[in-house]
C-alpha cells in the first residue's frame, strides 16, 4: 500500500510494495489542478497533463507495478530503496532528513547514508519498478521542454510577454490564497525580487485585492561602520522612486544571528553559493517568524537569473557562453539526467538550487512562492533569441535581463522600475566584513559540516 505522512493509503489501486510518501499537501501550490488530479496524471506517465499543471508540485502516485514521482522546479522530493526481508520500499520525502528520521524510526538506520537518496529530476516524470535486488535504474521521462528561440528579437515584445506571463501566476497564486493573509516579499531591491513586488503590487489592485496586505521584507546584518546594508539602501531607493516606500519593512538583526553551519543541515547541500544563499535566507526568515508567529506566505524572485542566463560566466570555471546559450534550461536543469556530471543524489542547477529557500521556508512554517519559476514564465525566457540579441557577447548578455524586466513592467503596470548592478544576495545584506567572517569560503568547509550533519558515524 502507499502510505502518506498522516498514515491514509493513497494511489489509484493496490500496490504490491509499500510506498511511504512523507511528501506535504501545504507544499503543493497547484494553481489550475487539485493534487488528486495532478496525482492521477502522474500516475499514468501522461506528460502532457502534467505540463499542464500550473504552479509548484512534488508528488508520487503509481499505475500497476509502475511508481511515478513528478516535481516542478521550486519543490525538492527526494526518494530511498529500503531493503526489507519481504521486499524493497521507497521512502518518498521533500527532505534528506525526513528519510533519515524514518529509517530511524523504523529499524532501518543501518542503511542510510545521505549519498544513497535520489533526487527527482525536475521536469521529468521518474519512473520506477520496485523489483528486489538489485533494482532497475530509474527512467526519466521529460514532461516540460520549451522550444528556444520562438520570439522575435523586439526587446519590448519580449518585456511584456515575460511580464504579462509573470503577472498570470501571481494573480493565480494570490487567488488561491485567504482572501485576508498577509504576503510577503523577500525584497533586495534588485531586478528579481523588484519584478516579483511591483507586479504583486499592480495584481492586487487589478483584483481589487487589498494592497495593505503586503509587505517587503529587506534583511540588514549589522555593519561594524553602522550603516545600512547595500540591500537596504537599494531597497529604500527602489521603492522611493517608485512611490511605494510604505512596503518597506526593514529587518535588521546581529551579525550573531547569522550561522551558515546551521544553514547547511537546513539548505541540505555544501555548495558554496547555495549555502551562502541559504544562510541570509534562513536569518531573515528567523527574524520575521520572530516578528510575526503567525505568517505563512511568502514571494521571492528565485529563477529570474536562471531565465535570463544572468550568471557571471567568468566564475563558472567549466562554462563558456556558448555552452550557457546552446543547452536548453543549463541553469534550471545543469546538464542533464544523460550527462555524466549529472547527480542523481542532488540534481542540477536550479533543480538542485531550489532547497537554498524552500529549506529555509518550511523549516519555519513558512510557504514560498516563486512566479518566475513556473512552466509558462519559463518557457517565455526560453524562447528568447539570445545569440540573435548578444551576438555572443557577454557584455550585452549581462544587460539584457534589466532591459527585457524593465520594459516589461513598464508595459504591463505603467510604472518605470529602477534597475541597479547584480549584486547577490549574501554579498547585499551585510558588509565586505560581514561576508567574510559570517560566510563560508570554500566548499571543503561546507562538505565537512555537511558530513556532520548527515553522515553515519
Amino acid at each position: 500500500m502507499i502510505i502518506d505522512r498522516d498514515n491514509h493509503e493513497t494511489g489509484l489501486d493496490h500496490p504490491i510494495h509499500d510506498i511511504f510518501d512523507l511528501t506535504s499537501t501545504e507544499y503543493q501550490t497547484l494553481l489550475n489542478a487539485t493534487v488528486d488530479e495532478a496525482r492521477t496524471a502522474i500516475a499514468r506517465g501522461d506528460v502532457h497533463a502534467v505540463r499542464g499543471l500550473a504552479g509548484h508540485f512534488a508528488l508520487v502516485a503509481r499505475e500497476g507495478e509502475l511508481i511515478r514521482m513528478a516535481r516542478s522546479l521550486a519543490v525538492p522530493m527526494r526518494y530511498f530503496i529500503v531493503k526489507r526481508r519481504d521486499g524493497p520500499a521507497l521512502v518518498v520525502a521533500h527532505r534528506i532528513a525526513d528519510i533519515r528520521d524514518w529509517l530511524e524510526n523504523n529499524g532501518f538506520l543501518n542503511q542510510f547514508h545521505p549519498s544513497y537518496t535520489r533526487m527527482v529530476p525536475a521536469h521529468h516524470i521518474t519512473e520506477l519498478r520496485l523489483i528486489g535486488c538489485p533494482d532497475p535504474q530509474p527512467q526519466h521521462h521529460r514532461f516540460f521542454t520549451p522550444a528556444q528561440n520562438t520570439l522575435p528579437a523586439d526587446l519590448d515584445a519580449i518585456g511584456r510577454a515575460y511580464a504579462e506571463k509573470t503577472s498570470e501566476a501571481i494573480a493565480h497564486y494570490l487567488q488561491s490564497l485567504p482572501e485576508d493573509a498577509p504576503v510577503g516579499v523577500l525584497f533586495s531591491g534588485g531586478i528579481d525580487s523588484g519584478m516579483v513586488l511591483v507586479l504583486t503590487y499592480h495584481v492586487m489592485l487589478q483584483l481589487g485585492m487589498n494592497p495593505g496586505r503586503l509587505k517587503a521584507f529587506t534583511l540588514s546584518v549589522a555593519t561594524e561602520s553602522g550603516a545600512d546594508c547595500s540591500d537596504l539602501a537599494q531597497a529604500r531607493q527602489f521603492l522611493a522612486e517608485m512611490d511605494l516606500l510604505f512596503l518597506l519593512e526593514p529587518v535588521q538583526v546581529s551579525p550573531e544571528k547569522v550561522s551558515w553551519q546551521k544553514a547547511v543541515a537546513v539548505v541540505e547541500d555544501y555548495k558554496p553559493l547555495d549555502v551562502q544563499a541559504g544562510t541570509m535566507t534562513l536569518t531573515l526568515l528567523e527574524a520575521v517568524r520572530e516578528r510575526y508567529p503567525d505568517w505563512v506566505y511568502l514571494m521571492d524572485g528565485d529563477g529570474g537569473d536562471e531565465n535570463l542566463k544572468d550568471y557571471p560566466i567568468e566564475d563558472g570555471g567549466e562554462l563558456t557562453i556558448r555552452s550557457v546559450l546552446n543547452n536548453l534550461m543549463l541553469y534550471h536543469e545543469g546538464w542533464g539526467v544523460d550527462a555524466i556530471k549529472h547527480s542523481a543524489t542532488f540534481s542540477g542547477g536550479l533543480s538542485r538550487g531550489c532547497t537554498r529557500s524552500f529549506g529555509p521556508a518550511v523549516s519555519l512554517g513558512f510557504r514560498v512562492f516563486s512566479p518566475l519559476t513556473v512552466p509558462d514564465v519559463v518557457e517565455v525566457a526560453e524562447g528568447i533569441p539570445f545569440i540573435q540579441l548578444t551576438d555572443w557577447q557577454l557584455d550585452r548578455l549581462y544587460a539584457l535581463k534589466g532591459e527585457v524586466v524593465a520594459r516589461g513592467v513598464q508595459a504591463v503596470s505603467g510604472r518605470a522600475m529602477p534597475i541597479f548592478e547584480k549584486r547577490r544576495f549574501q554579498h547585499g545584506a551585510t558588509d565586505t566584513t560581514g561576508q567574510n567572517s559570517l560566510l563560508p569560503a570554500s566548499e571543503a568547509a561546507c562538505r565537512a559540516a555537511f558530513r556532520d550533519v548527515f553522515e553515519p558515524r
